[in-house]
């Protein structure tokens, strides 16, 4: 069954600068880089499969592979996704992104043990990723059981990453605070609130400071 997502309208168009850096660093040709901007615009409107035939053939050009293989998994398709991210995996081993959807689609495939693995290698190379985290303990829920200790572990530690881009919305708070752009520095604190646990010293220290912005403000 086709999956749900959400597209971002223009997402994706690619200027002409980016287009002559990354083919001077991947030394792919302009027409995979043009072929792969139009896959970009497509997969923006959510036409999936006119994104998956605008990027045939792209094989050794990791971000068309990656994205292929996006569109061919929210088409509903995950044994071709799995195959197209296999291959984009070849290209870059330690790909956060294909490696998440690589296990998501070993995951619906019913081969848990690999998405497993995939997730947990995932955990070791960041072990602040907060998908990886959220994906490892989804599987190990998926196991029952025996599987909700590890679960609460990975999440525990989720949380523990959520600690930390909370500070960095705190961070910039305060710099947009400092150059006048109160209604910015409330956004946020707001997304920082979203992160914390209600009632620590931190949270607390949140509230306070959106109170001081917006009396400043008023």
């Amino acid at each position: 069954m086709a999956r749900t997502s959400f597209f971002l309208p223009g997402a994706g168009i690619l200027s002409a600068a980016v287009f002559c850096a990354v083919s001077c660093s991947s030394g792919t040709d302009g027409e995979t880089l043009l072929r792969y901007a139009r896959a970009q615009s497509l997969y923006a409107e959510g036409r999936l499969d006119e994104t998956i035939a605008g990027l045939e053939g792209a094989d050794r050009f990791f971000p068309a592979l990656v994205l292929q293989g996006k569109a061919e998994y929210f088409s509903g398709d995950p044994l071709k996704a799995e195959k197209t991210f296999r291959r984009a995996l070849r290209l870059r081993p330690s790909a956060a992104e294909a490696g998440l959807y690589l296990a998501r689609t070993l995951r619906e495939g019913e081969k848990a043990a690999e998405a497993r693995a995939v997730a947990e290698a995932l955990v070791a190379d960041d072990p602040l990723d907060i998908r990886a985290l959220r994906l490892a303990a989804s599987l190990e829920d998926d196991r029952g059981p025996e599987g909700r200790a590890a679960a609460l572990a990975f999440l525990d530690r989720a949380a523990e990453a959520s600690s930390e881009c909370a500070l960095v919305f705190i961070d910039r708070a305060r710099l947009r605070w400092i150059a006048g752009k109160g209604d910015q520095a409330l956004e946020d604190l707001e997304k920082a609130r979203s992160l914390l646990v209600p009632g620590t010293s931190v949270f607390r220290a949140v509230e306070k400071l959106e109170s001081a912005i917006r009396e400043a403000s008023a």
